[in-house]
């Protein structure tokens, strides 16, 4: 499975996505914006429901979005602004979108839903093809944590208990050698409903991530812990890393 089986990550996932991961920080539409070149531009691979997107949009940027799941996007179009923006239908590792643009981003650690190291390899050979002299490409992730692992390279954690009755938590596996983990997010709604939500990754270390951008003949120009541009250093757990097109 990868994020691309549009119907594990379509119709399993939109009824709950916006309810589990909510929205976003100011300081991330803030930063896409100043990278967005004037007029300002932006294509966002996997949009998803316009967790991004729509605020950008309405900060003046002309968002185009690359979405694999119809679901998501349906969900998108629900929302204020949702039907103004331009989604293509197609997988992220492919970039299958007309014209180049001065910002390319990809968050959430979606880079890593593309389940093998060659695909991950093509997502940045062909954003690269996509953008302007000296445009940029976003991407922010977490950075892997092998102690969430045990001796047998498994993991069943409680990521939350909350009064009204709603939990959740997390049953996985790890291959340490593909760098691949199978998980379960096992919810229990306040409806009294549970609902499981598959998750197939591979992750990827930063220096590893920026092999993959030198290979598309892409530089890394800032690496930070998050969007507000807070520091980078050996305890972060995330990184919004910008990578730039030659002039």
């Amino acid at each position: 499975m990868s994020q691309h089986d549009k119907n594990t990550y379509g119709e399993v996932w939109a009824p709950f996505y916006d309810d589990i991961y909510g929205g976003v920080e100011p300081s991330t539409i803030d930063l896409l914006a100043g990278l967005a070149g004037s007029p300002p531009r932006a294509l966002e691979l996997a949009i998803g429901t316009g967790r991004i997107g729509l605020p950008l949009a309405k900060k003046g940027v002309d968002v185009i979005g690359l979405e694999i799941s119809e679901d998501m996007v349906d969900k998108m179009r629900l929302k204020p602004g949702g039907e103004n923006i331009e989604v293509q239908i197609g997988d992220i590792g492919d970039v299958d979108v007309e014209g180049t643009f001065p910002l390319i981003y990809l968050a959430f650690n979606t880079l890593f839903v593309l389940t093998s190291q060659d695909r991950q390899v093509e997502c940045f050979s062909n954003v690269a093809k996509h953008l302007e002299p000296g445009g940029r490409f976003v991407v922010d992730a977490f950075v892997p944590d092998m102690d969430r692992w045990d001796a047998n390279n498994t993991r069943m954690g409680v990521s939350s208990i909350s009064s009204n009755e709603e939990h959740a938590y997390e049953m996985s596996i790890h291959d340490p050698v593909g760098q691949r983990t199978e998980s379960h997010m096992v919810r229990r709604l306040v409806s009294g409903d549970t609902v499981v939500l598959p998750v197939s990754i591979r992750y990827v270390w930063p220096s590893e991530m920026d092999l993959m951008a030198r290979l598309a003949g892409l530089e890394l120009e800032n690496r930070w812990d998050w969007y507000d541009r807070r520091p980078f250093d050996e305890h972060s757990r995330q990184h919004v890393s910008v990578y730039r097109a030659q002039l």
